[in-house]
């Protein structure tokens, strides 16, 4: 299954919630599940570290859907290319930690 169609899958299974709750509360859920699998993470529980990764997907595309963005073509316009910032692939950046 391409991201787009997970997309599309998304929208058909949640439109009619996502539409009642919004961009902003849906974004908050987005948010919540993020937490979420930081939490598993940092149990290293890898069977709810799948789970939490895929709901985190499932809400970054219930958001990317109010906002009518097609996350595919957002992410090849992005990174198609290698890292958006040096163009190569691998990175050339200096690595640095982001706190």
């Amino acid at each position: 299954m391409r991201i787009r169609e997970f997309q599309e899958l998304i929208w058909k299974t949640y439109r009619h919630h996502d539409e009642k709750r919004g961009v902003t509360k849906t974004y908050e859920w987005l948010v919540s599940e993020v937490e979420e699998l930081g939490r598993a993470l940092s149990k290293d529980d890898m069977d709810n570290v799948k789970e939490e990764l895929a709901d985190v997907l499932a809400w970054l595309s219930s958001v990317a859907n109010l906002l009518n963005i097609d996350l595919e073509e957002a992410s090849i316009a992005r990174y198609g290319a290698g890292c958006p910032k040096c163009g190569y692939i691998p990175c050339r950046c200096s690595y640095r930690e982001k706190p």
